[in-house]
C-alpha cells in the first residue's frame, strides 16, 4: 500500500480558477484517499486572524504568521489520524506564503510526506474579464492584472518553497484538462517548473 502522505498548495492571482480546481480535485481524490480541503481564507476568517482592512484596495489584512501556525496545526492533526495515505489540499492566494513544519507529526507513523505548490496562471486579458464580472474596482482589477503579468505569486512561492513549485498556464485549457495536469503534478507524473509562463508583454503594451 502506498503510504506517502501528500500536501498540495493551489495558489494564484484571484480569478485564475483556484477554487474550482481545488473543489473538483478534492471530490475526485476523496473517492480513493483520505483527503482534506483547507480553504485558506475561510481558515483565517474562522479563527479571527484578520488584522484589519485596506479600505482603499478592498483587501482584508491577514496575520500570515498566525495563519501559518494554525494551518500547521490543522494539517498535523489530520496527518496524525490513523487512516493512510492522506492528502491535504490547501487552496488560496495566500497559501504559498505558509511554511509547513513536520515537528508535530507522529513519528511512529512510517510515512513520507510529499509537498508541492501549484501556481495557476492566466492571460491577463482573460483574467480582466473575469474580475470585471466579479465587480472588482478598477484599481483592484489593475493591481491583480499587474501581479499576474509580473508572476508575483510564482516568485513569492519560489522564494519560499524552491523547486517544489510548479506553474500551469490555464489560458487555453478547459477546467477538466487543468484538473488532469494538477493531478499529474500531485502524483509525480509531470513537472512544470516556474519560468516557462510569460505574460510580461501585457505590461509592455
Amino acid at each position: 500500500m502506498n503510504t506517502k502522505n501528500r500536501i498540495l498548495f493551489i495558489t494564484g492571482t484571484p480569478g485564475v480558477g483556484k477554487t474550482t480546481i481545488a473543489n473538483d480535485l478534492s471530490t475526485d481524490l476523496s473517492k480513493k484517499y483520505d483527503c482534506k480541503l483547507i480553504k485558506i481564507n475561510e481558515l483565517a476568517l474562522k479563527n479571527d486572524l484578520i488584522q484589519g482592512e485596506d479600505l482603499e484596495k478592498g483587501y482584508k489584512i491577514i496575520d500570515i504568521d498566525k495563519l501559518c501556525k494554525k494551518l500547521n496545526k490543522v494539517i498535523n492533526s489530520f496527518f496524525n489520524e490513523n487512516t493512510l495515505p492522506k492528502i491535504a489540499i490547501v487552496e488560496g492566494h495566500l497559501s504559498h506564503l505558509c511554511h509547513i513544519e513536520y515537528n508535530d507529526i507522529d513519528t511512529s507513523i512510517d510515512t513520507i510526506t510529499d509537498f508541492k505548490v501549484i501556481v495557476l496562471r492566466l492571460n491577463p486579458d482573460i483574467l480582466q474579464r473575469r474580475l470585471i464580472s466579479r465587480d472588482y474596482s478598477e484599481d483592484k482589477i489593475y493591481e491583480n492584472l499587474e501581479a499576474e503579468a509580473l508572476a508575483v505569486c510564482s516568485v513569492e512561492a519560489y522564494e519560499i518553497h524552491g523547486k517544489n513549485v510548479n506553474e500551469i498556464d490555464t489560458t487555453n485549457l478547459k477546467m477538466r484538462d487543468v484538473l488532469k495536469l494538477v493531478e499529474d503534478v500531485l502524483f509525480d507524473k509531470k513537472e512544470f517548473p516556474i519560468g516557462h509562463v510569460d505574460f510580461m508583454q501585457w505590461v509592455l503594451d
